[in-house]
């Protein structure tokens, strides 16, 4: 019998199955953001041309708003470009981050356009500026656009989800602002038609509200995944009972999570039995990672920690004081048991660090002549008395270990 402990860290789910779906992901991320530019752009020169021809500065300033969103496209394509590369020496965790980074630009992009909206609309509101009357071809390019604008909001968030995108979910949101600014103008345009302005400036104060707090969301949710926030209480709860399933897990502990962009990465300690072999341990601990990336494939990367006894809780091993180690023990057990013929009678050696000391295995092929089991273990009993991190005492008689 044989016990130790090992670290074990699974390589990233980065390997020919991973590659290719993250690949795929990102070509469709690319593909829905390209249609938006594409119907930004549409609706842009749309929105602007008629804008001019009617004398609205509000359906041109909304074409701007238009335009101003392929910017905000293109950043969006080169962000999930770079942020679903897969891992190198100086990002071994990926580039996930850079995905949380541009959601952060962009929710604070949410809110600047929401402020924008709001003051300026407060201003008509009390400066009470009249508007003309557009005409119903006008109206009717702002009910396009407005379509248009919700389409691609509704079809970049599915595809957001599909992918598990933040950052192209908030693309999506801020297609919706724009769409939620298109509805501001459509309501200017039909008051302005049937002479109430006024409702124009009200209804971009509500607008601009709404779309500020999604930028605020967007801002709180990104900050939290920047400082390492865990995953919900729940899920973790979840890959805790899963791992604890697992047959010859006798317990799980230091459980911790945190995102990279969309990934997860997961670390833990697994407790096993105490004398299992290190190959058989370590392979316990591959079926918990098996188990986990099943139920969670949002796991990008899964480190777990054997541990042949639960020291959930204890002041972390390497700073206190150890035990010595193999190379020391022996040089020891040399110097006291070097008279004793069952200590030169080995063929090999176990040990086993628990409870704070060790644990000594001695095979042999035959004992001295003259002893039995029980007087050799005596004997080294004896001799070992003073030293005090010395445990448990075996004696295994037969061929060796192999």
């Amino acid at each position: 019998m044989r016990d130790e402990s090992s670290d074990a860290n699974e390589p990233p789910l980065h390997g020919r199955g991973g590659a290719s779906k993250r690949a795929a992901q990102t070509r469709e991320a690319h593909r829905v953001t390209l249609i938006g530019a594409v119907i930004d752009f549409a609706v842009g020169v749309a929105k602007m041309v008629a804008g001019f021809m009617v004398g609205s500065a509000a359906l041109v300033a909304d074409g701007i708003h238009s335009f101003s969103d392929i910017l905000t496209d293109l950043f969006v394509v080169a962000a999930t470009h770079f942020g679903r590369q897969e891992p190198d020496s100086d990002h071994p965790y990926g580039h996930g981050r850079i995905e949380t980074l541009a959601t952060l630009w962009l929710g604070s992009v949410l809110i600047f356009v929401a402020g924008g909206i709001a003051w300026a609309s407060i201003g008509r509101l009390l400066e009470g500026e009249p508007i003309p009357a557009p005409g119903i071809g006008a109206i009717g390019i702002a009910g396009v656009a407005l379509l248009a604008k919700e389409w691609i909001f509704r079809y970049t968030l599915r595809v957001a989800r599909r992918v598990n995108s933040r950052l192209l979910e908030a693309n999506a949101w801020h297609s919706r602002s724009d769409a939620l600014s298109t509805v501001v103008v459509l309501v200017g345009l039909v008051a302005a038609q049937v002479g109430v302005g006024w409702m124009d400036a009200l209804a971009a104060i509500v607008v601009g509200i709404m779309v500020g707090q999604v930028g605020g969301r967007l801002l709180w949710e990104s900050s939290q995944e920047l400082i390492d926030t865990a995953l919900p209480l729940d899920q973790r709860d979840r890959m805790r009972d899963i791992a604890e399933r697992v047959p010859h897990v006798n317990g799980v502990h230091d459980l911790r999570t945190r995102k990279l962009g969309s990934d997860v990465v997961l670390d833990l300690h697994i407790v096993v039995p105490p004398r299992v072999t290190v190959s058989e341990a370590h392979e316990i601990g591959n079926e918990v990672s098996r188990r986990l990336r099943e139920a969670f494939p949002e796991l990008a990367d899964v480190t777990f920690h054997i541990d042949p006894e639960d020291d959930s809780g204890e002041l972390e091993h390497s700073l206190r004081p150890g035990p010595p180690l193999r190379s020391d023990v022996v040089e020891i057990l040399d110097g006291a048991w070097h008279g004793l013929p069952i200590w030169h009678a080995r063929v090999d050696l176990d040990l086993h660090y628990l409870d704070n000391q060790v644990d000594v295995s001695l095979y042999v092929d035959a004992l001295p002549p003259g002893q039995d089991l029980d007087a050799a273990a005596n004997a080294l009993r004896q001799a070992a008395s003073r030293l005090d991190w010395v445990g448990r005492l075996r004696i295994w008689l037969g061929p060796g270990k192999g």
